[in-house]
């Protein structure tokens, strides 16, 4: 089954099969050293903080408890406590040192890992076909390159060592203190299992909770990423009240996810921190007796008491870190599910390279459905020559637009072929089809930045000459060259500080820039106004020289002149021929041109 047969909306995800864990292992297999390092900076780190009461406990038993002979000075003892303070002093400083070291590397480690996999996840989603974004939310897409991605950066850089870290210190614990004293130890574990019981039930509950949250916080961003997107549409029909109230629904449900997961966390914690209380209080109880005894030292007294205030805060954090790390690997399994999607249109091992692209253009019998066996086009053929100008017309939905798809291969034809230069273009590379292509649409998208690296499109290879060159040949030197800071002025998202006819001028320099040899015009002239359709005009007449061109347009009177007019009626080609072959037909065509003239 397909992964995109049919729309999945922010709630309802694909489950990932693999080895999350594993897999994002992988990316620490580079790092392998500096991780090593960290985890032995971590065992140096537990060692000193287990040895921490011993000292203390030590000096109490010898320089303030012990028995002393007559003789001994108080000085001595004096300079004993002296002794274990400067030692402990040590400790806190060999900590100190340990502990921001082992946090910058495992820090910078992490980033690195994070700055990988956030470039691998563009790098594929550049990577894959049209369909996939015609099935996909926006707002999903960003949430897995932004979201979820930080949720798998806290595995790196805090979860791992840290797990490691508190497995270690409970071992440790456990070990220190049995081998102090059997009794005192055995006690200070009688609450271990009731820990264990709430921590099963924590970590089920608190996964459910985060995974409803995730879900919950993707369907917001979903939703803010289109309506942000169409908000001039939602100012247009004054629908910011139903908006905002929609907005408000989803941004409840997140709080309510969100608030559950806090609960959670809430009971979990001071429930933890009452057993620990409990099992201070057993330690404190039979270990004064014990002191009062003679069966242990005061100083055994505190370091169990430092030990099981210790004991518990690992177990919590254990079970919060598997908390975590579940959500880590939730994020995880989102990110390779997004990874793991091939790209529809598959190139060949050893693609067919012609030394360059003349433009001749063959449909031979293709038939094309966006959906299954819903066929946008059937049974379609026809030649375009190198140099020619045709043109494609008929209502909407005929199929023009998926014609000029097809043929910078953004899709793949079910049955039949398509032939650039006699080679199939399945036998091709993208680049070599799309590099001879220049595509202007009728809705022009202008990136952030400024009008110089709109036309350039980061392509260093256009140089400054070459950009004012396209923008004077299609007119847009008109409009930039009055601008303040000309072909450096600053354009802001999509554009918006620019009219329509403009935004399409600066389309038309950017493909120009490129010297297609073949050129694709949809729609080009629908949002300009009569003036800068002249500029446009007057520009494609010298343009289409030596360059094979496609155009598709619903004024008829823009491509009068073409040296072919094709119909297209329900997907499949009506009628061929000149403006003055097709009125003679007395056919669509007439019917479509008089509509026009009426």
């Amino acid at each position: 089954m397909s992964l995109f047969s049919h729309r999945h909306d922010a709630e309802n995800e694909i489950s990932y099969e693999g080895n999350a864990i594993l897999r994002m292992l992988s990316y620490v297999k580079p790092y392998w050293k500096s991780m090593a390092v960290c985890f032995v900076l971590v065992l140096i780190i537990t060692a000193l903080e287990l040895y921490k009461p011993i000292l203390i406990g030590d000096a109490i038993d010898l320089f303030i408890t012990g028995d002393y002979e007559a003789g001994e000075m108080v000085t001595e003892r004096f300079t004993g406590v002296l002794k274990a303070a400067g030692l402990y002093v040590v400790v806190l400083i060999a900590m100190f040192i340990c502990n921001r070291s082992q946090y910058l590397i495992l820090q910078e480690t992490g980033q690195k890992i994070i700055y990988e996999m956030r470039n691998q996840i563009f790098a594929h989603i550049e990577s894959l076909s049209m369909r996939f974004f015609d099935l996909t939310p926006v707002g999903k897409i960003v949430t897995r390159v932004t979201n979820d991605v930080e949720s798998v950066n806290d595995l790196y850089t805090n979860i791992l060592v840290k797990l490691f870290k508190n497995v270690v210190k409970i071992a440790g614990l456990a070990a220190v203190m049995l081998y102090l004293d059997v009794k005192m130890a055995l006690l200070s574990f009688v609450l271990v299992p009731v820990v264990v019981v709430l921590t099963i039930v924590f970590r089920t509950i608190s996964r459910k909770m985060y995974q409803l949250a995730r879900t919950k916080l993707t369907a917001l961003n979903t939703f803010l990423s289109e309506n942000i997107s169409g908000m001039k549409v939602i100012q247009i029909f004054n629908r910011e009240a139903e908006k905002h109230q929609e907005f408000c629904s989803k941004s409840q449900e997140l709080y309510r996810a969100n608030f559950r997961e806090i609960t959670v966390f809430a009971t979990f914690r001071p429930a933890i921190y009452l057993i620990s209380v409990i099992a201070l209080v057993i330690i404190l109880a039979n270990g004064s007796a014990g002191v009062l005894e003679g069966t242990i030292s005061l100083g055994t007294l505190y370091i169990f008491v430092q030990y099981i205030n210790s004991f518990f805060q690992p177990i919590q954090e254990l079970a919060e870190q598997f908390t975590t790390l579940q959500s880590a690997v939730a994020s995880a399994e989102k990110i390779f599910t997004l990874l793991d999607v091939k790209p529809l249109i598959r190139e060949k091992e050893n693609p067919v390279r012609p030394a360059e692209i003349r433009g001749k253009i063959e449909f031979d019998h293709v038939w094309f459905a966006y959906n299954d066996e819903d066929y946008i086009l059937r049974d379609v053929s026809f030649t375009i020559e190198p140099g020619q100008k045709v043109a494609f017309v008929g209502a909407t939905g005929a199929g023009k637009s998926s014609i000029l798809n097809l043929i910078g291969r953004y899709y793949d034809v079910q049955k039949g072929e398509i032939r650039i230069d006699g080679v199939n273009i399945r036998d091709m590379t993208r680049d070599q089809i799309r590099e001879s292509i220049g595509q202007v649409q009728q809705d022009v998208f202008i990136f952030t930045g400024d009008i110089k690296s709109n036309i350039r499109l980061r392509d260093e290879k256009i140089s400054d000459e070459e950009i004012r060159k396209a923008a004077q040949e299609v007119n847009a030197a008109r409009f930039i060259e009055r601008l303040p800071n000309q072909y450096e002025e600053k354009v802001s998202e999509r554009g918006s500080t620019f009219s329509a006819g403009q935004r399409q001028l600066l389309s038309f320099a950017r493909t120009l820039a490129y010297d297609p040899t073949i050129l694709i015009l949809d729609e080009a002239t629908a949002n300009i106004d009569t003036e800068t359709e002249q500029w446009i005009q007057d520009a494609l007449e010298k343009l289409m020289k030596g360059r094979t061109t496609i155009m598709v347009a619903h004024r008829l009177s823009t491509i009068q002149h073409a040296d072919k007019i094709i119909v297209m009626h329900k997907g499949k080609i009506r009628e061929s021929g000149t403006h003055q072959e097709l009125l003679e037909l007395n056919g669509i065509y007439k019917k479509l041109y008089e509509l026009q003239l009426a």
